[in-house]
């Protein structure tokens, strides 16, 4: 089993009623191990609704690609079409993989860890949550030292915080 980090964001629709239907998929196929409060964020990109962010951490059955093959096919069910969407626009669910294991890729399609992880306060600040430890494979940094780092240089950019409880947490 792989140890991956997802990043959950949506500002489209009932975005707890999607986290919820995505999470009970990854822990019908793999290992819910914690997941983290919602982060009401500031929008990145062009104007729209602000974004609720969340993180999970799980162990995955298979490598890297094949979770992601697995997020796109829920994000495709929660209603998300890539082909009629922009670039950081809105979206209905967005499952980004943040990180798996010390695992570092380029490629087309999957870039490990994820390229801009360490600049953004609402991935970083969910992603403390459920691995503080974790270290950042290219920066050799702490996720809670890099979030710590993105509240001084993004105060503004978390809005609110709320609790989101997940009952069918994996022991």
């Amino acid at each position: 089993m792989m140890r991956v980090v997802l990043g959950l964001g949506s500002n489209m629709g009932d975005s707890r009623k999607a986290f919820s239907e995505c999470l009970q998929e990854l822990a019908a196929e793999g290992r819910v191990i914690a997941v983290s409060r919602l982060w009401h964020a500031r929008a990145v990109g062009p104007p729209q609704p602000d974004y609720l962010n969340g993180a999970v951490f799980i162990e995955w059955p298979a490598g890297p690609r094949a979770l992601l093959a697995r997020c796109h096919e829920l994000e495709g069910a929660a209603g998300r079409d890539r082909s009629a969407e922009a670039r950081w626009g809105p979206r209905v669910l967005d499952i980004d993989l943040l990180l798996a294991e010390s695992v570092v890729c380029r490629g087309p399609m999957l870039t490990l860890p994820h390229p801009r992880m360490h600049e953004r306060r609402f991935a970083l600040e969910p992603t403390a949550e459920v691995a503080p430890d974790w270290t950042h494979p290219l920066l050799g940094r702490t996720i809670a030292k890099l979030a710590n780092d993105a509240r001084k240089r993004e105060p503004d950019a978390i809005l609110e915080v709320f609790s989101f409880e997940f009952s069918i947490l994996n022991s």
